[in-house]
């Protein structure tokens, strides 16, 4: 069996499927699922993706063998990358767009390829979020050289084919795993960087020294709107790295909320715990305390209001602001629990005063001397677990049949 069987499932194949099995599943999905027929449905596109990098590595006899091998690690650390959906696709199909005919003949008009997104993580306490904040954050990226306008070579300067990888910008490297298996890795060349070109130190533009970009340092002004939670995306489109023949990709910043010493989040709920004596549980007590927006609150309950151990009370509409509605709000609730007197706290005659208030004991049938009466002891968690052990092994029986703990010794002549 493979290590993984993700790719098979996601034609709807089985591991045994031959490569005829594989081809038809994959024009199948991804005629079905292609951006150009589900024009309204993003959740396709992505579908779409998934099936033709799947068909990509099972029609492949040696990024086969590895995936089933070792499965999607194996082939990351074999340094294969999957292609462009919409490649694949039109590979398979000739460099024909079977759709063509139905929207216009234009198909899919795909432009540049897009860059990479750079992810940035921005920490915020729940104050932020509560309120929202303001961030002027700096951004380093690679930008376009206004000098070469991304070619790299000064005025009248040419690059030419890179001749360690013949222009291909990557390199094959075989790999022995063991005896009779090898394994082929494919890896940026060093020599130009994955670009397939050189160019002569003399016609290197002087500006960019021949790397086609420069490095830019920008500000970033981002915006934390109230309500936004734990990982949620704030996106600057376009501002990632700048390269030729590529479309920048993003800047993504994540949000990451920091735990808070009072309130717990859920959704747009806040929760908070609150210990009280007992006291204050059974005549009423008040409490004050700051809220995410810097508000004094004070709470309090009424006379006769008994809190029992465990109660839940609720502040309606002083939980978290809602994104994109911040004058709907959660709940805020508190959940009690009673910090009891400990042993010995009260004298004789406090004692006697508290079976005079409060409500009177249960009733409790005649004492008669058949009854035997037990001592109820405090326990001890450690202690237990201890007997416990000695009365496990007390219990086992050695070699010859005799309880462990209980030896017979022989009497020696």
């Amino acid at each position: 069996m493979p290590k993984e069987t993700e790719y098979y499932e996601r034609l709807g194949l089985t591991p045994d499927a031959n490569t005829e099995q594989i081809k038809k599943a994959y024009k199948k999905m991804a005629v079905k699922f292609h951006p150009d027929k589900n024009p309204n449905n993003p959740s396709a596109a992505d579908k779409f993706k998934e099936v033709s990098e799947a068909y990509e590595v099972l029609v492949d006899d040696k990024k086969r063998q590895i995936y089933d091998q070792y499965g999607k690690d194996g082939l990351n650390q074999g340094g294969f990358s999957h292609a462009n959906a919409e490649d694949i696709f039109s590979s398979f199909f000739g460099g024909a767009n079977p759709f063509s005919s139905f929207f216009g003949g234009g198909g899919m008009s795909r432009g540049p390829k897009k860059g990479d997104d750079i992810v940035h993580e921005i920490q915020c306490t729940l104050e932020d979020l509560y309120k929202g904040k303001t961030s002027k954050l700096a951004v380093t990226r690679n930008i376009i050289c206004d000098k070469c306008t991304g070619t790299g070579t000064k005025e009248g300067g040419s690059a030419g084919k890179c001749k360690t990888c013949e222009g291909r910008g990557v390199r094959f490297i075989v790999k022995q795993l063991g005896p009779g298996m090898i394994q082929q890795m494919q890896t940026i060349c060093s020599d130009c960087g994955g670009k397939g070109e050189s160019i002569r130190e003399e016609d290197k533009c002087k500006n960019c020294k021949g790397k086609k970009v420069m490095k830019d340092k920008k500000i970033l002004q981002v915006y934390v709107d109230p309500g936004m939670k734990h990982g949620q995306k704030i996106v600057f489109g376009g501002e990632a790295d700048e390269a030729p023949g590529l479309e920048p990709g993003d800047i993504i910043f994540v949000v990451s909320e920091k735990k808070h010493d009072l309130f717990k989040r859920n959704g747009n709920d806040l929760y908070m715990e609150q210990k009280i004596p007992l006291i204050e549980a059974l005549a009423g007590f008040s409490f004050v305390f700051t809220h995410l927006d810097g508000r004094q609150i004070l709470f309090k309950t009424q006379k006769g209001d008994i809190i029992t151990s465990g109660d839940i009370r609720v502040m309606e509409g002083e939980g978290m602001p809602t994104h994109k509605r911040p004058f709907e709000k959660g709940n805020l609730y508190v959940h009690f629990t009673i910090d009891f007197p400990k042993p010995g706290s009260f004298t004789q005659s406090q004692l006697d005063q508290l079976e005079k208030i409060l409500p009177p004991r249960r009733h409790l049938p005649k004492v008669t001397d058949e009854m035997e009466q037990l001592e109820l002891k405090p326990f001890n968690e450690n202690q237990y677990k201890k007997g416990r052990r000695t009365e496990s092994y007390d219990d086992e029986e050695d070699e010859d049949g005799h309880p462990r703990g209980q030896r017979v010794q022989c009497a020696q002549q």
